[in-house]
């Protein structure tokens, strides 16, 4: 009886997270077959709408808070080979001494030559648009390329990175791809790309030590059979991870901050509710991270433990802020959540349970519909808005204002003037100068907060005068007068 031909169907393969080897094309099919770019066109669309929406906030004056300002002070600074300092925390202050960010420094070149706001926002674009890449390839290898493209359009469209690009600009963004390489390594059980890709994660953000720690040893169990060698080196990485957070903690951080502390260690306030404080808007934030995502299949997959330091000091934190789903504080979640899901459907694809199979088979396609019926209530929606592509003459008019500040110049302001004027001045935040007298203070007084602004510039300054030379829907430029 001749024996049955070998299937080339991915379930054929012993190892559920890897293919099976296909039979050789002829020569006429070498070529790379259209489903090979459909990660990187994804990613290009995604790019561009990403840039459009963050570029165009930022066109119509709409920054959310001064940490843009902040990232452009420091990667100046990296530009032009100084110390990270970012003047709008304080006059002289060392960014190291705040969070330990020096994967910034990556952008200095670019930003030296194209020195603006709208580099950092474009480089932002940039790196979540390229995480969309291992995401859509990992699950077009282990799916087939229709459930792959139809996750990676729901990873793309995704409320965590949706509400990030809608945000000013923050490190994390270098996080997202180096997570979703990593884990895209993890699931074609590459172990030491695997962990690879996530060390850099200690230089992106303290917390992210635990990250790397917690996917340290998903790698150790998922290798300890096959490669006990890459799960003894996966512990060891694991330990690292701690170490480097203690370090950063407790050593790094502390030297660089003028009060020898870390700054946020009030952020988790014990005499709080705990844990339990806010319980409703954190139970809604889980509800968003693992229903319209991954239809709670995400469950079903260790990957998920990856999550668990990140969701953990939010909550934890008697911060409100960190615990519902504004912001950018969700982004790194993201490829954590989706590659969690593409690994429970893998495993569970072959269920001897009916209704699993048939959810499996579905769920793809059902996490696309779901992400792009969000959009509609979410940032990309812009892209329908026609105004988004035109700058307001009210944003031209403050502009030119602002343009009156010389290069060099030292400028106290609030949020609004703030992105206009780092790229070329030395940029103090409001009523935070630590007895800097600047030569001009911008304030956008639009909302009537200041009732007499030369007056208020008094309280900041009293030994010095400040008269207004110019206004511009709502936006005062003050100047400081020479005696005589």
């Amino acid at each position: 009886m001749p024996t049955p031909a070998a299937s080339t169907t991915p379930d054929a393969s012993p190892d559920p997270h890897i293919p099976a080897q296909r039979t050789p094309r002829d020569p006429g099919q070498n070529r790379p077959g259209p489903g090979r770019r459909d990660p990187w066109l994804l990613a290009a669309a995604l790019f561009v709408g990403y840039a459009i929406v963050s570029v165009g906030r930022y066109r119509h004056l709409g920054q959310k808070s001064w940490d843009l300002g902040i990232f452009e002070q420091v990667i100046r600074s990296y530009a032009h080979l100084q110390a990270p300092i970012a003047d709008l925390k304080g006059p002289g202050f060392n960014i190291l001494g705040d969070h330990f960010s020096p994967v910034t420094v990556l952008l200095a070149p670019v930003y030296r030559i194209f020195p603006s706001s709208i580099t950092l926002l474009v480089a932002q674009a940039a790196l979540f648009a390229l995480s969309a890449v291992p995401v859509t390839r990992a699950a077009a290898r282990l799916l087939g390329r229709r459930q792959g493209l139809a996750i990676g359009v729901a990873y793309g469209l995704s409320w965590g990175l949706q509400q990030a690009v809608d945000f000013d600009f923050h490190e994390i963004r270098f996080a997202v791809p180096l997570i979703a390489f990593s884990l895209e390594a993890l699931l074609t059980r590459r172990w030491r790309a695997a962990l690879l890709w996530a060390l850099p994660l200690v230089l992106v953000k303290e917390d992210l030590g635990l990250t790397l720690t917690a996917l340290a040893l998903v790698v150790a169990w998922r290798a300890r059979q096959q490669s006990p060698r890459a799960a003894r080196w996966a512990l060891g990485v694991a330990v690292f991870g701690v170490v480097a957070l203690a370090l950063t903690l407790l050593v790094v951080i502390p030297s660089f901050n003028s009060a020898g502390t870390y700054d946020y260690w009030n952020k988790v306030d014990e005499s709080g509710g705990g844990p339990f404080d806010g319980l409703d808007t954190k139970l809604r934030t889980l509800a968003w991270l693992l229903i319209p995502t991954t239809g709670l299949l995400a469950l079903r997959s260790p990957i998920l433990l990856v999550a668990l330091p990140t969701i953990g000091w939010r909550f934890v934190s008697a911060y409100p802020q960190y615990w519902g789903t504004d912001w950018h504080y969700s982004a790194v979640l993201m490829p954590v959540v989706t590659f969690a899901l593409v690994d429970a459907l893998v495993i569970h694809r072959n269920s001897t349970r009916a209704w699993l199979r048939s959810y499996v088979q579905h769920l793809p396609a059902a996490v696309a519909a779901a992400s792009l019926a969000l959009t509609t209530s979410l940032p990309l929606a812009d892209l329908t808005e026609g105004e988004i592509y035109r700058k307001p003459a009210r944003v031209s008019a403050i502009e030119r204002l602002l343009a009156e500040v010389p290069d060099g110049a030292s400028v106290e302001a609030n949020i609004a003037p703030i992105s206009r004027l780092t790229s070329r001045c030395r940029v103090f935040w409001v009523s935070n100068t630590h007895g800097v007298e600047p030569d001009f203070i911008a304030l956008d007084n639009s909302r009537k907060r200041y009732r007499d602004v030369e007056a208020y510039a008094r309280t900041l300054h009293p030994d010095a005068r400040y008269a207004v030379t110019g206004t511009a829907f709502g936006v005062v430029l003050l100047e400081r007068q020479t005696a005589g």
